[in-house]
C-alpha cells in the first residue's frame, strides 16, 4: 500500500510526526542544550533510588506521582520541560509529560531516558559523584579517527 500513496493520503502521518516532534526531543538535543546554557528544566521523574544511582546534572528529581502537588513554585513556568524516565521501555516520563502539560508547562519528552543519556556517553551524577561510560556505538556514532 506504501506504492503510490497520494499526498492527501500523507495528511494523517504529516499530522501524527508534526505533532510528535513537537512534545518529544531526544538526549543529543537536550544534551545540546544544556552545553548551549539553553533556558530548560530538566526533570528526572523516578524514584530517589533511580536519582540516586545516576541522574542528568543540573536536573530536578521531581518523580511522577508528586508532579501535581509539588511542581507549582518547583518548576518555572517561564522556560520549557524536559522530563526523562529510565528509557525507553519506561512510559514515566510520558505520564510526567501529561500532568505537566495538564498543570500549563511548555512541555517535552525526553525519548531514550537516561537509559539512553548513559548509552551516548554523556556524563551523569550519582549520589557517590559524577561518572561518564564509553559511548555505546549501537547508539551514537563512533568519534572518526
Amino acid at each position: 500500500m506504501i506504492v503510490g500513496m497520494t499526498q492527501m493520503a500523507n495528511a494523517p502521518a504529516v499530522a501524527h510526526f508534526a505533532a510528535k516532534l513537537a512534545f518529544e526531543t531526544d538526549v543529543s538535543d537536550v544534551h545540546t542544550a544544556v552545553e548551549k546554557r539553553h533556558e530548560v528544566t530538566i526533570v528526572d521523574t523516578r524514584s530517589i533510588a533511580s536519582w540516586n544511582a545516576g541522574h542528568i546534572p543540573g536536573a530536578v528529581h521531581l518523580p511522577t506521582g508528586k508532579i501535581r502537588h509539588r511542581a507549582e513554585g518547583l518548576i518555572p513556568r517561564d522556560r520549557p520541560v524536559v522530563v526523562y524516565c529510565w528509557g525507553p521501555g519506561c512510559n514515566g516520563a510520558a505520564k510526567a509529560a501529561l500532568a505537566f502539560a495538564e498543570g500549563g508547562w511548555d512541555v517535552r519528552e525526553m525519548i531514550g531516558g537516561f537509559e539512553y543519556w548513559v548509552r551516548e556517553g554523556f556524563g551523569f551524577e550519582t549520589a557517590e559523584g559524577p561518572d561518564r561510560r564509553p559511548v555505546d556505538p549501537l547508539t551514537a556514532p563512533a568519534p572518526r579517527a
